[in-house]
């Protein structure tokens, strides 16, 4: 098992919650981190129908079986479950009893406000960071390889051509995971649907033109592009609320979670695709919000991850609230840092005099040291500056 980040923030919600939530997509880790943390714990999937139907016809016995806990994987399925949960830990009193796993925050999060609320310490986990990878000595030397295979585990741990993972991960999704969200009618425009958003993963939403490109209306659209961010498939990111005497865009930017599921999406098959693509500098953006994004959630802090544009395209792509100041961080897919790649962030740091700014460009190559006050930060290390902003 490669190490995760996330298992010293999940061993402090044990000391503090009678249980702990652990979500995120499908296939990102959240069995192997929950039954190799605790070892001790017996496991249960609620997937499997013989141990969904004893939990269904009889919870209150079904829990008695576990009476200093268990691992309960994707819970969501048993919504009856959680109201037993309650009555338990309240009667119990002990911390870290039982951990509780899914893949379809929607779910998870409105039971437990329902009837967990305080009692639940919650973890996201998405798939690998490129520093656990390099820990392992598992990470590709060059950007492309991990735009092309993303940093889904099971990538990693079997003999599996990403292009066919990728397919059948698709697959499962539309099948399972909208049966169980939505009303979805037609999977093929839904697939198709999901097509356009991967060709857009780094670019502001255009609810209309996203909508007419689907052929549906952009009401369906807004409806769609949440179920994918309740399933983990994307984020959407706000803009940064400061307007610095500046009008800025309104509109939120998309993003997947894995920039292998989003090159699948939009037909790469194979590693030599990329460098040509033309979408390949948002898929390198993709990479980066997605290791920024990890260094936070998976320590248990709230990413703040916003952005600033105004509407004459003046950009920084990405901004995080630290608690005594503001990064900025840039992000260039080239190999070579050139005086207009920081031409955004000398003009954003013009602009915001009276804020504290630490400012970084995070791009393609290996120069390092710094710029007119911005630090240049290799792809690879993007993790160890931006972990605590602040």
């Amino acid at each position: 098992m490669i190490p995760r980040t996330a298992t010293e923030h999940l061993y402090r919600l044990t000391r503090g919650f009678p249980i702990v939530s652990v979500t995120g997509p499908r296939q990102s880790g959240k069995t192997t981190l929950a039954r190799a943390a605790f070892p001790h714990l017996p496991y249960v999937n609620l997937e499997r129908p013989a141990e969904l139907a004893l939990a269904e016809d009889d919870p209150l016995g079904f829990l008695g079986h576990y009476p200093d806990g268990v691992i309960l994987d994707e819970i969501q399925r048993c919504p009856l479950l959680f109201s037993y949960l309650q009555a338990e830990v309240d009667e119990d009193g002990r911390m870290g009893r039982f951990v509780i796993t899914g893949s379809q925050q929607f779910g998870m999060n409105a039971r437990i406000s329902q009837s967990l609320a305080g009692r639940v310490g919650a973890l996201t986990l998405l798939p690998f960071s490129i520093g656990e990878l390099t820990t392992v000595e598992r990470c590709p030397d060059a950007p492309d390889d991990l735009l092309w295979q993303g940093l889904y585990p099971p990538i990693y741990d079997r003999d599996v051509d990403p292009t066919t993972w990728y397919d059948n991960y698709v697959q499962t999704y539309l099948e399972r995971d909208l049966r169980d969200l939505s009303a979805v009618q037609d999977l093929s425009l839904f697939r198709r649907f999901l097509m356009l958003c991967a060709g857009r993963t780094g670019q502001l939403v255009n609810y209309a033109s996203l909508a007419s490109d689907a052929g549906v209306d952009p009401k369906t659209a807004r409806s769609w592009l949440s179920l994918l961010a309740t399933s983990f498939i994307i984020q959407l990111v706000v803009p940064h609320h400061r307007n610095l005497n500046k009008r800025l865009v309104k509109s939120p930017k998309l993003y997947f979670l894995d920039p292998g599921l989003a090159a699948s999406l939009i037909g790469v098959t194979d590693v030599t695709q990329i460098a040509a693509h033309p979408l390949r500098g948002p898929l390198f953006e993709t990479l980066i919000f997605t290791e920024l994004l990890k260094a936070r959630v998976h320590r248990g802090q709230n990413p703040r991850i916003t952005f600033w544009r105004d509407n004459h395209g003046h950009e920084v792509d990405f901004l995080i609230e630290g608690e005594h100041q503001l990064h900025g961080v840039e992000v260039k897919s080239g190999a070579t840092v050139v005086p207009g790649s920081l031409k955004w962030l000398r003009y954003f740091a013009d602009l915001a005099t009276e804020l504290t700014c630490q400012l970084s460009l995070v791009h393609g190559g290996d120069q390092q040291g710094e710029s007119h006050g911005i630090r240049l930060v290799r792809w690879p290390e993007v993790e160890s500056i931006l972990i605590d902003p602040s």
